[in-house]
């Protein structure tokens, strides 16, 4: 199956900002954190086909998966 992973902000440092990854069925946003080098606590907002995703969530072909980091500003 093909996902579409884009990332925001730091999580672009030394990474495209948007991939297409093959994946086997059954991946999980964990397994794709762990394809990336990002650990869980790095991120902030997570978002699945534009809603809210967790971790544990099994992934279908041709999912949208954006990744953020926290941000600060003022």
């Amino acid at each position: 199956m093909k996902i579409e992973v884009r990332l925001f902000a730091t999580f672009r440092e030394g990474r495209e900002k948007k991939q297409i990854l093959e994946l086997d069925v059954n991946t999980t946003i964990l397994d794709i954190l762990k394809i990336l080098d990002i650990q869980p606590e790095e991120v902030a907002i997570l978002l699945l086909n534009g809603m809210d995703g967790s971790f544990d969530r099994k992934l279908k072909d041709e999912d949208i998966l954006s990744i953020f980091p926290p941000v600060g500003g003022g």
